[in-house]
């Protein structure tokens, strides 16, 4: 009986708020009349800066070390090095995460310092990704203004949150920074809680973010959360990349190969790799040795080449954040498209062989299965007074933000936020 009602407890204390009733959902009258809102952009969309220390020390060739003590540069996303095959092992070893297994946490390459651009503002992200652009704009003409009631966090997207007891410093200084802008954009706009909106990863952090604050913050500090192009299960995409990695494994000696190695580095490789919760025991990458569904991706991974370490940080520190997937204790709307051809299933005939694919419903890139597994993760959990999914037929994974209609529809949502009754 303890064990329910400890269960119990953080949806009887969401139901301590009184009911929303939905408001006006018109428009906004002016900017006063607006919560402040704070976009969490998705996976790669975010500037990186970097500077080398006297600490660094290239494994690549000796001349990376070149700006040793000169300063910050662009690391993310560096069209320079990317353009000279000569400066791209540099950019892909400066870009590198290693994993400290005495810390038991991943850490830049030593004597290289990252930070974000501009965290705070939406011109963190906006240059690499501009469909953002086209959200900003269209806020704006409600009455938003970046940096008056719109802020933005770009994060270090190499890396990811861990389980409750693991270490995870990097996303701990995100969420404590994220903590303190979202309580600024509140102060500064009259003491209203904020809007949370976010896009594709962002999502994931966002839902990390609200776990790891406290029940009295949120209630105080946060009126809805937005997520858009987010599931509840990962997406079979993240498995077409491995098995496209083992059936074209790069040159010896190329310096793609380089990057390569540096992507799987990242500590957000595993993060949307799909969910046994979701997705069970469905075959969902088929060989001719064996076929694999979501409960087999251990197994994947090592045929895909990551190491024996690699596969056990996916077991122990990954897995239990994708299975524990939950319910935010604050009031969300989900928006996702669908009726756009998504990877369902991956047919790897022959290793030398480009995979072949089944597309199923999605929007591209999440697959049905995850959007409507919100439902079932979140919708049952808050129930219909504080939950509320949105499908836009024929809305791309990036186009819900690009094209009019979808986007138009994203605003309407923020708006309805904006003017429900809690």
């Amino acid at each position: 009986m303890d064990v329910q009602l400890h269960r119990l407890l953080p949806l009887l204390l969401l139901l301590s708020w009184p009911f929303f009733r939905r408001g006006d959902h018109s428009a906004a009258r002016d900017a006063a009349d607006l919560h402040p809102i704070v976009i969490l952009p998705g996976h790669s969309c975010s500037q990186l800066d970097a500077r080398l220390t006297e600490e660094y020390e290239p494994a690549a060739p000796p001349s990376c070390g070149a700006r040793k003590g000169k300063g910050w540069f662009r690391l993310w996303e560096n069209r320079t090095a990317l353009q000279d095959p000569a400066l791209l092992p540099c950019y892909a070893e400066q870009l590198r995460l290693v994993y400290d297994p005495v810390a038991g946490d991943y850490r830049n390459v030593r004597g290289v310092d990252v930070r974000v651009v501009s965290f705070g503002t939406t011109g963190g992200f906006i240059p690499r990704c501009p469909s953002y652009r086209k959200l900003v704009e269209a806020l704006e003409g409600v009455g938003y203004k970046d940096g008056g009631n719109l802020f933005g966090a770009p994060y270090d997207f190499r890396y990811g949150p861990a389980p409750r007891g693991q270490p995870a410093q990097h996303f701990a200084h995100f969420v404590s920074s994220l903590r303190l802008l979202v309580e600024r954009a509140s102060a500064r706009n009259g003491n209203k809680p904020v809007i949370l909106v976010s896009h594709s990863q962002g999502g994931i952090n966002a839902m990390a973010f609200l776990d790891q604050s406290p029940l009295p913050w949120r209630r105080r500090y946060v009126k809805h959360f937005v997520m858009v192009s987010t599931g509840a299960g990962g997406i079979v995409t993240a498995l077409r990349a491995l098995a496209s990695s083992v059936s074209h494994p790069p040159p010896p000696g190329d310096v793609l190969s380089l990057f390569g190695n540096t992507g799987r580095s990242f500590e957000s490789t595993f993060l949307t790799l799909p969910s046994p919760k979701v997705f069970a025991h469905t075959p969902l990458v088929i060989t001719r040795a064996r076929n694999y569904s979501a409960y087999d991706i251990p197994e994947l991974l090592a045929a895909a080449g990551f190491s024996d370490d690699e596969v056990a940080r996916y077991r122990t520190r990954t897995l239990p954040g994708v299975l524990n997937f939950s319910a935010p204790i604050v009031p969300v709307t989900c928006i996702n498209g669908v009726g756009v051809p998504t990877p369902e299933l991956v047919y790897w005939d022959d290793i030398d062989a480009e995979p072949r694919v089944v597309y199923g419903d999605g929007d591209g890139n999440v697959n049905l299965a995850s959007v409507l597994a919100l439902d079932t993760v979140i919708g049952k959990y808050l129930g219909q007074d504080y939950y509320k999914s949105v499908l836009i037929p024929n809305a791309t994974h990036t186009g819900i933000l690009a094209d009019d209609f979808a986007r138009q529809r994203v605003v309407s949502e923020i708006l309805q936020a904006n003017t429900a009754v809690y």
